[in-house]
């Protein structure tokens, strides 16, 4: 197990892949650790060397007091990639990781050579809706809003299978704590601005059944970036990269193998 003492947290972290390949840094959405992305490592090229973290709050990571901030977050994810000296990194964020890589490629461009924000945007509901949803928990615990997440993270026909439910327990297993936080970093988040100053390369990924982060919200983002393009994976929810790992896969190899 490998964590580094980065911003005041204890980061967990996993550094696979080929060494000196070209260095794929992942950040995980709310509600689930670094195994989110587990299906996908076999699809991606051998040579590429991957990252993967759990965000403060998170997983094995430290869960420090909140609130949090997407600034802070950011720098989270920077510090582990100084201590790793990395530089010019693909950044690859799924939902609040997606904030996480706007945030780091505006404040650190110099760690980033190109971007992709999956199943995310510039900002991502309002305050009333983030609140509602901390006092359920706060009054609940995470298993309050356990199965309407499950509605919107994954399709009507993954939930059939039974194949959310793993998912689900991993969301009910988080840090009460540290997802309350994260929501309140997400709330007072509107990157809108800053994401419009990008200068790098920019993918972005939407699910057509995405319940959290719609199409046309990823889509509005997209448009905020100079020469960003967008892809839309049909009939999955809001964490593709679970329910469609090969087609994710292509997507970020000819994003990583187009990139200069």
């Amino acid at each position: 197990m490998k964590t580094a003492r980065v911003n005041g947290a204890e980061l967990h972290y996993t550094d696979g892949g080929a060494p000196d390949g070209q260095a794929v840094v992942f950040a995980n959405s709310l509600g689930t650790d670094l195994r989110v992305w587990d299906a996908v490592l076999p699809h991606l090229p051998p040579d590429l060397r991957v990252i993967r973290y759990d965000k403060r709050g998170h997983g094995l990571s430290e869960e420090t007091p909140g609130p949090y901030s997407i600034d802070i977050l950011a720098d989270d994810a920077a510090g582990l990639m100084d201590h790793l000296g990395l530089r010019g990194a693909v950044f690859v964020g799924l939902s609040i990781g997606g904030l996480i890589g706007q945030a780091l490629a505006a404040r650190r461009p110099d760690l980033l050579r190109g971007l992709v924000i999956s199943n995310s945007a510039a900002r991502i509901g309002d305050a009333g809706m983030w609140q509602g949803r901390i006092d359920a928990i706060r009054s609940g615990g995470l298993r309050a809003i356990a199965a309407p997440t499950m509605e919107r993270w994954f399709s009507p026909e993954f939930r059939r299978e039974g194949a959310a439910a793993p998912w689900q327990r991993m969301l009910e297993r988080q840090p009460q704590d540290g997802y309350i936080a994260c929501c309140e970093a997400i709330a007072a988040a509107d990157l809108s601005e800053s994401t419009a100053k990008l200068d790098l390369p920019v993918r972005l990924i939407a699910g057509r059944l995405d319940g959290s982060t719609p199409p046309d919200l990823v889509a509005a983002t997209a448009r905020l970036i100079p020469g960003a393009r967008l892809e839309v994976m049909e009939g999955v929810g809001h964490i593709p990269c679970v329910e469609a790992p090969e087609i994710y896969a292509a997507i970020l190899s000819d994003f990583i193998e187009e990139t200069p």
